[in-house]
């Protein structure tokens, strides 16, 4: 699975401050949430500059790049594609002519209704470089600021027009607008050190650079960071709430804070969580490395099971779901996980992984443990079943891919291959987070979305997989 994108937005009140390097540093923190592409933007009082490559973000800026980039705000972003190709033209922040000057913008989510606008801004004449649905936020903003010059009314005028997920940096000129998305699926946090006020997707990007996170931005709300630090809330508030559950499960690094709550602390709880739900008679507990490390260390500490490396993870291995053929795929599994044989021979194990979604990849790597000897393996899962797909800005399979979509558990623990196979469940799942339910999304777990959906579901899934 894949997640849409880390943004990074800095404004400097002192003008001698420089914010391309502190920008550079927080996206590094960020490169989790994207490897695709990276950008910035800054504006450097006079015009709007910005730099933008494919790969990793220090293969994207090197001192020569960065010495261009200066000014004391400015925005930046990492990709991973879940509307729009993985090439240059769909690379972030998008920028274009505005009204007064120039606008730069980064996105992290998925506007569900993107198709329909665009296809309605191309009837009035607006042409699109990219295939995305960040670079529609774009043109409707600088339609919207045409009528009213006035952005923050142009951001709550386009925000009424949007179905999704959305967190957004803006970067007019010198002035930096910050949303979230009125349900607030994606996370967004505000720090500040000294005269820079800031905000990122995960609070690991202000530990980096040695800023004090003060607080999230709330759903709905529209940040105008200025020497005045200025603000509107943009939602009614009663508006239902939805932080995607998958930060805490998967997506965020452990060090993070996302909504209050520590994400390693909640994957320990998910650990403990397991094991009260499913225990297990055995020798070890193994990681899947690297997002499933703390529930394992959850699930060994209540247990008294003790706690072992039994796989070592290769970084360095690209993606492997481009691999064309299953054969392929299987290799590019075994280069990414390889077996302490040591540690897994002639042992019954409880291996603990944050999730399963067709199946594939589980069973491919029970086979590498069964190879290395293991004699017993007792899968326990952090996530409870993925059943639908997400629209929101993970890129999972569509529900007919899902392998939970209409098996029960004892069907899939078959196919992996497991001696036994326990999911969290949804109420579990829950307690270890710390938030109601009401304020969770758990669409792909329940179908239960907090937004409206396209009419044509597998029309909608058809076209954006060819973008």
């Amino acid at each position: 699975m894949r997640d849409k994108c880390g943004i990074v937005g800095i404004y400097s009140a002192d003008k001698n401050i420089n914010v391309a390097s502190q920008i550079y540093y927080a996206l590094y923190a960020l490169q989790h949430r994207g490897q695709e592409s990276a950008g910035i933007s800054i504006f450097d009082g006079d015009e709007m500059r910005t730099h933008r490559g494919m790969g990793l973000v220090c293969d994207v800026f090197d001192p020569e790049k960065l010495a261009e980039l200066r000014g004391s705000v400015g925005i930046g972003h990492v990709r991973y594609s879940t509307t729009g190709k993985s090439r240059i033209e769909n690379s972030q922040p998008f920028w274009s002519e505005f009204q007064g000057g120039r606008i730069a913008i980064a996105h992290n989510g998925d506007i569900i209704n993107s198709m329909e606008l665009r296809a309605e801004l191309e009837d009035e004449g607006h042409s699109f470089i990219s295939t995305t649905d960040s670079e529609v936020i774009c043109h409707l903003l600088s339609r919207e600021y045409d009528k009213n010059p006035n952005m923050v009314g142009a951001i709550k005028r386009v925000s009424e027009q949007l179905i999704g997920s959305y967190s957004l940096v803006v970067l007019l000129n010198d002035d930096l607008y910050v949303v979230r998305d009125p349900v607030g699926i994606k996370p967004l946090a505000f720090a500040r050190k000294g005269p820079v006020q800031m905000v990122a997707s995960e609070t690991v990007a202000f530990d980096v650079i040695g800023a004090e996170h003060v607080r999230d931005v709330q759903p709905g709300e529209i940040l105008h960071l200025n020497r005045g630090n200025s603000h509107w809330v943009a939602n009614a508030p009663d508006t239902r709430r939805a932080h995607c559950m998958f930060e805490y499960v998967y997506f965020a690094r452990p060090d993070s804070v996302i909504d209050g709550r520590n994400v390693y602390r909640v994957r320990l709880n998910i650990g403990e969580a397991l094991y009260r739900e499913h225990p297990a008679d055995a020798d070890v507990v193994v990681p899947v490395p690297d997002s499933s490390i703390p529930a394992a260390i959850g699930y060994s500490r209540i247990s008294g099971i003790p706690y072992g490396e039994g796989l070592i993870k290769n970084r360095y291995v690209g993606r492997t779901f481009i691999m064309p053929t299953q054969e392929e795929r299987e290799t590019a599994v075994k280069l990414k996980m390889n077996p302490i044989r040591s540690e897994l021979e002639g042992k019954r194990i409880v291996l603990v992984d944050d999730s399963i979604v067709r199946g594939t990849t589980s069973r491919a790597l029970i086979d590498i443990i069964r190879d290395a000897g293991a004699e017993e393996i007792h899968l326990r899962i952090g996530c409870p079943p993925i059943k639908s797909p997400c629209y929101y800005g993970i890129a999972m399979a569509t529900k007919r891919e899902l392998i939970a979509s209409d098996r029960d558990v004892e069907e899939i623990r078959k196919i992996i291959g497991v001696d036994s196979l326990g999911y969290l469940s949804i109420e579990s799942l829950v307690e270890c987070i710390g938030i109601k339910k009401g304020f969770l999304c758990t669409g792909c777990l329940d179908g239960d979305y907090p937004t409206p959906l396209p009419r044509n579901i597998r029309e909608y899934e058809s076209v954006r997989s060819c973008l």
